[in-house]
């Protein structure tokens, strides 16, 4: 077993659905432990939530309006003391369609 040391692997996910991310999180943290890598996190990052203002009517009334907002729940995920066996791994994973991934070496 070949041990890369001061690398770290950070795992930046990004999600609509906050139950879909604690489970892709839950996931990789699970993947990660069981080939003996150390794992800090998922910590989580400010939500951040985007307001969309549309007219209710296209072509009266300006004052009915209607809002809508999109929540962006994120977390992050490092993992330190890396093996090729925790790289195999978290390359096989299967996480839900509903989560953006950004690795970083």
């Amino acid at each position: 077993m070949v041990t890369y040391k001061k690398q770290k692997i950070r795992i930046k996910l990004k999600s609509y659905d906050p139950n879909l991310i604690v489970n892709s999180c839950n996931k990789i943290k699970e993947t990660a432990l069981r080939t003996n890598a150390n794992v800090i996190g998922p910590i989580a990052l400010p939500t951040k939530r985007k307001l969309y203002c549309v007219l209710r009517s296209p072509h009266v009334d300006k004052d009915s309006r209607e809002h809508f907002e999109i929540r962006t729940h994120s977390r992050i995920i490092d993992i330190y003391t890396l093996s090729s066996q925790t790289i195999d791994a978290l390359m096989k994973l299967n996480i839900s369609e509903g989560v953006d991934i950004e690795v970083k070496i």
